[in-house]
């Protein structure tokens, strides 16, 4: 019963935006309380360290209330264009976006913008094996998303409600390549899985939305990044840093047992395109994708890409992901291939173990035959 309440509460305060206020205001009452108790006692140098730690805690958060829940804040410039920025660095430089400045996207912009969504949504050629049935919805609204702030414009991903994985693929490699366009143009982009609330969503979208024959996969948010953010957020995107090493990442066998040595030839070729999957974003920064090269008679043939999770959605958008970046490294090094479904009988021709079990096979990038 008392968890449930909690968990209620902790939903109207995520989704009322007072949440990622709430756990430094508590800390900083908590660090006066101790500093008042050890006064009590005596320990004058404990007080001390306590209601400076207090005080500067409570000090941040009026300060990010009113600048950031109640926009009382200074005017930011429009960020620059990183258009001389090389792809790798670009893919790298790409973060999530936790703070939004309270502005629209400029007319040039959302031009601009539009173009690059039009090009990704359904058409023959932007599936990962073929005609894709996604596309995304343009919202100007403060939709109902946790934990960014200030962010009023998004774009929805949807699939057709019967669910298919290849669809939910093509959500995260497509979307990403829009949000690789938006970072050049120096947009501040999140990808909001779990913390969007889709009763708002539907009802923005309108007549936009079939709830009998649409799903909503994931939203993102776009605009201009502030340097103003919650201190909360500031703590929690030090995480987001993190990455697992490339040796838990790639493999030399199906196994996923045997890191690969992407240091020597042939593996070598790919360059920074490693590297780019691995600072690919994921929902909670999971890391759910792991890739294995395939060499059959000493030619590398291919590179399979493996979800580690039962997730059906975001598994395998955070894989698209890794698709949309691997595929932009290697159009960048000249590197032609295609991406292809194996079925497992071809698989098992290549000197692979068909299995069914974690991790999942989804989907194979396969070099052009030189």
């Amino acid at each position: 019963m008392l968890l449930s309440l909690l968990k209620k509460l902790k939903l109207k305060l995520q989704f009322t935006g007072w949440l990622q206020y709430i756990p430094p205001a508590f800390l900083g009452c908590m660090s006066l309380l101790i500093a008042a108790i050890s006064s009590i006692w005596g320990f004058s140098n404990v007080t001390l360290v306590f209601v400076i730690m207090g005080a500067l805690l409570l000090a941040t958060v009026v300060f990010d209330i009113i600048t950031l829940k109640y926009n009382l804040r200074p005017h930011e410039p429009l960020p620059k264009r990183k258009d001389k920025m090389g792809v790798f660095d670009l893919m790298k430089e790409r973060h999530s976006c936790r703070s939004f400045q309270p502005r629209k996207l400029t007319s040039s912009d959302y031009k601009e913008l539009m173009e690059c969504v039009q090009r990704y949504s359904a058409s023959p050629k932007t599936g990962v094996t073929g005609k894709s049935t996604i596309r995304f919805e343009y919202i100007a609204a403060p939709l109902t998303v946790w934990p960014v702030v200030g962010a009023q414009e998004f774009l929805v991903a949807i699939a057709p409600k019967e669910y298919c994985r290849q669809n939910i693929i093509d959500v995260g490699r497509n979307l990403q390549k829009i949000v690789l366009h938006a970072t050049r143009m120096g947009l501040g982009t999140c990808w909001i899985g779990p913390g969007a609330d889709h009763t708002s969503i539907v009802q923005h979208l309108g007549d936009r939305f079939n709830p009998t024959e649409d799903h909503i996969i994931c939203v993102c948010a776009i605009g201009y990044e502030s340097w103003l953010k919650p201190f909360l957020l500031r703590i929690a995107q030090v995480t987001h840093y993190r990455r697992l090493p490339l040796s838990s990442l790639f493999f030399s066998d199906n196994l996923l047992r045997e890191p690969l040595n992407v240091d020597i030839k042939p593996f070598s070729r790919f360059g920074r395109t490693y590297e780019a999957c691995q600072w690919a974003p994921s929902s909670f920064n999971a890391q759910p994708t792991r890739c294995a090269a395939v060499v059959k008679k000493n030619r590398l043939v291919r590179f399979d890409f493996y979800t580690t999770t039962t997730s059906r959605y975001y598994a395998a958008v955070a894989l698209g992901i890794w698709c949309a970046n691997w595929e932009t490294g290697c159009n960048s090094l000249g590197i032609e291939g295609h991406f292809a479904v194996l079925p497992e009988k071809e698989r098992h021709a290549l000197g692979e173990n068909a299995r069914s079990e974690l991790p999942r096979y989804d989907v194979s990038w396969v070099l052009e035959e030189i």
